[in-house]
């Protein structure tokens, strides 16, 4: 079996289931680009030969809070947990285990959205062409890339294609990745990206860039697995987070902050601040994956309805 033929298989494995922290310069904000404009990307292999994909799959969970204890801010925050399943297919998530029999029930439904696990996707390779965008740059060319799941979608069709003969990442046979940002509404639409029809091999520059600079183990830039420990606060502030508690800082704060947050504690019990911090984000085009294309929310009387009868279940 070539390594074409086994990141399709996998990919086919995949699709017949039925079931960040703050910015870092390396990766490159293709979401920033004007609309109506495209930038070219070569996707490089990733450093972990046991990896046959050239990407890794990050799964997170949102926890939301109605604010933080001390605060009398009530602004609400959410709090991104590691999903166990992006460790490997046999490990348990304590909550996609207790939340996927929500979806049984209609009821249920609109809070297991809420708390099921949201998909993105990390590659890296060379920025080839970016138009005008980007002034500044980091030291090494071989940048990081968050994909979305619209996108995943088009790089798994442009892989599954019978006329390509070779992995897009082949440093002699492989193909550049047209990102055309687009506009559908209000938000940024990539549905006309697509791979180029004709292989380029890399430059002899881009070859040496990677022997200089090397790749990166794209795994490495996975949420840290969560020990027994970890798994019990997860498990902890999920359950607070259902009964409409507030994120309590003293008890959950050494393990996981709310995102784009700054969080201080001016006492040991009772004052707390809370200053937002845009840098931290990722911008909103870079789209997460739901169990549903709509995450919905509830009004306060609509969760105790689904709280209570989550209970007495």
């Amino acid at each position: 079996m070539t390594k074409l033929e086994q990141i399709r298989a996998g990919l086919k494995e995949k699709n017949n289931k039925t079931f960040t922290t703050s910015f870092d310069t390396a990766v490159f904000p293709f979401w920033n680009i004007a609309k109506d404009s495209e930038c070219v990307l070569r996707f490089l292999p990733d450093n972990d030969e046991n990896n046959i994909n050239f990407w890794v799959e990050k799964a997170v969970i949102k926890l939301p809070f109605t604010g933080i204890k001390g605060s009398s801010d009530s602004q609400e925050v959410i709090v991104q947990v590691p999903c166990m399943h992006m460790y490997g297919k046999n490990e348990v998530c304590p909550i996609l285990s207790e939340t996927k029999s929500w979806f049984n029930d209609p009821a249920l439904e609109p809070m297991a959205r809420v708390y099921w696990k949201k998909r993105t996707y990390l590659y890296q390779g060379f920025v080839v062409d970016k138009g005008s965008y980007e002034e500044t740059k980091p030291d090494s060319p071989i940048r990081r890339f968050i994909i979305g799941p619209q996108l995943q979608a088009i790089i798994e069709a442009g892989i599954n294609d019978p006329e390509l003969d070779e992995v897009p990442n082949d440093y002699v046979n492989g193909i550049d990745f047209r990102l055309v940002k687009g506009v559908k509404g209000t938000n940024a639409d990539y549905t006309t990206s697509s791979f180029k029809r004709k292989s380029r091999p890399l430059t002899s520059t881009e070859l040496s860039q990677i022997e200089e600079f090397g790749l990166f183990n794209l795994a490495d830039f996975l949420p840290k697995k969560p020990g027994i420990e970890e798994l019990a606060i997860i498990k902890e502030m999920f359950e607070a987070s259902v009964n409409g508690e507030r994120y309590d800082n003293d008890r959950w704060g050494k393990y996981y902050k709310p995102t784009g947050s700054d969080i201080e504690m001016k006492s040991s019990t009772t004052e707390v601040s809370y200053k937002s911090s845009s840098s931290s984000k990722l911008p909103d085009v870079v789209e997460y994956e739901s169990s549903s294309p709509v995450e919905t929310t509830t009004s306060d009387s609509r969760a105790a309805d689904i709280l209570n009868k989550i209970r007495n279940r």
